[in-house]
């Protein structure tokens, strides 16, 4: 072998590593970029899904229609607070009824049924 093969071997070593840690550090990247494609997907799709569903019959006491009578007075149990401490923080909570006086969520659509049209002449 000549000289020059000597010198050959500490090259190919110091730029094989340097090579091979830019391959690593680009798929590194890569993945990064990748997840968070893939993250940004999901949330998209969440958000159709949820673009999609009718609104929740909720009450601003957060309770649902099925828990309020045709007067729209709210028949669930809640947690007040009975005690509290320096800092006014609750301390000890009792079990009463919630004092919604009326329904105010979004009154549900009925379901309209309509047969299709067969005959176009």
């Amino acid at each position: 072998m000549g000289d020059w093969m000597w010198w050959l071997i500490p090259v190919v070593l110091v730029g094989g590593g340097k090579i091979g840690e830019s391959v690593r550090s680009a798929l590194r990247t890569r993945h990064k970029r990748k997840l968070e494609l893939l993250k940004q997907a999901e949330r998209q799709q969440l958000a159709l899904d949820a673009a999609k569903r009718p609104p929740e019959p909720v009450c601003g006491c957060t309770h649902h229609l099925a828990k309020h009578d045709k007067q729209g007075k709210c028949h669930e149990v809640v947690e007040a607070p009975t005690a509290w401490d320096a800092e006014r923080k609750p301390l000890h909570y009792e079990p009463r009824p919630c004092n919604c006086q009326q329904y105010i969520g979004p009154e549900p659509l009925g379901i309209v049924y309509a047969p299709e049209i067969t005959d176009l002449r």
